[in-house]
């Protein structure tokens, strides 16, 4: 099977708010950031199928007569990309000797890799090839590195496949794929992103796909053509913590107290709501201290919601302390329990 090389890079994300009430159907909003993750597919004739890692030191290794017992069931359908696989997902916990739920970056990213190679190539020939992916992001910091990373996982392997073009014109340096492809490349990602958190929203990964701003809500994609240059100071806590722990323990306290935590989540949803209209605006009129305002009180509300939800931190509040004694207004971005938090700067604000 001629596999051709390729070379692809998807952005990080921020959340500015949403995180965690759109999991349970509310309305989120999401900037990509210019953090990028990389991948770098190449053909090989070694009879090899290879991952390499650097940022999470992991390297592995596999005999393609391995990998091919695996997978005996499987028609390689390349156009869905829907629904996970149980079956397939417990073959390959199995194969990597994986016996309990926690599980560290190196084996969620072994899987997820695994996962996509085996479903898009299915009983036909398997090539064999090295994957190098390195990356700008910080993992487990809340900045959609998981997602970039499965977006890049998505799209090479569907190029590999034959299931998306290889669009890059010999005489090009970047392009990009149309809506249709895109849209499989999402879906994808979509499943590795499964197979890492549990129950992700669909936000990270939309956001690795298509860039620039997103409203996300129910599963539908809304891309902000017209929003204002805003400046965010992002803070690295570097507290780590697990995205599928912080999204079950959001939904055990939900129904532990539900007639307190539901008004909680349609009060994010409001915000979320209030914050598009406001960025609207400022797209159609003079920028006003009174929209920076209202931006910044969002985020000071959005972020006791969170403290309410359980997925603050002493780190989150440090920083929202440090910061409010300078005039600035910050809030988590992402799962929290550490991670990132965002601050917003006005127009003018010192280095």
């Amino acid at each position: 099977m001629q596999v051709r090389d390729c070379l692809i890079s998807a952005p990080g994300k921020a959340i500015l708010h949403g995180e965690h009430a759109v999991v349970h159907g509310k309305v989120a909003l999401a900037v990509s950031l210019n953090l990028r993750t990389y991948l770098q597919l190449k053909a090989s004739s070694d009879g090899k199928v290879s991952i390499k890692l650097p940022n999470i030191d992991t390297f592995v290794c596999w005999e393609l007569s391995e990998l091919k017992q695996l997978n005996p069931c499987l028609s390689g359908k390349k156009e869905e990309g829907q629904c996970l696989d149980p079956e397939l997902v417990k073959r390959l916990r199995e194969f990597l000797g994986v016996t309990n739920e926690n599980l560290d970056s190196s084996t969620t990213a072994t899987l997820a890799f695994l996962y996509i190679y085996l479903s898009l190539f299915g009983s036909g020939e398997m090539p064999s090839l090295t994957v190098c992916v390195w990356s700008e992001l910080p993992t487990g910091a809340g900045l959609g590195s998981s997602a970039a990373y499965s977006v890049c996982l998505a799209a090479a392997v569907l190029c590999a496949s034959g299931a998306i073009p290889t669009p890059l014109k010999e005489w090009e340096h970047t392009t990009g794929w149309c809506q249709e492809d895109l849209e499989l490349i999402n879906s994808w990602a979509f499943q590795a992103e499964k197979i890492v958190h549990g129950n992700p929203s669909g936000v990270d990964n939309a956001v690795g796909t298509w860039g620039g701003m997103l409203k996300f809500l129910a599963g539908k994609i809304i891309p902000l053509s017209r929003v204002p240059l805003l400046r965010i100071l992002l803070t690295n806590t570097k507290v780590p913590r697990s995205t599928k722990v912080l999204v079950a323990r959001v939904k055990d306290k939900i129904n532990k107290f539900p007639s307190i935590l539901i008004p909680v989540l349609d009060s994010v949803d409001a915000i979320s709501c209030t914050c598009e209209k406001v960025l609207n605006e400022m797209t159609r009129e003079p920028i006003k201290g009174e929209h920076y305002n209202i931006l910044e009180e969002l985020i000071d509300i959005n972020q006791h919601h969170l403290n309410v939800m359980g997925v603050g931190h002493p780190s989150l509040d440090t920083l929202c302390q440090v910061t409010a004694a300078r005039g600035l207004h910050s809030k988590l971005t992402g799962a929290g329990g550490g991670g990132c938090g965002i601050t917003l700067l006005r127009p003018g604000a010192a280095q």
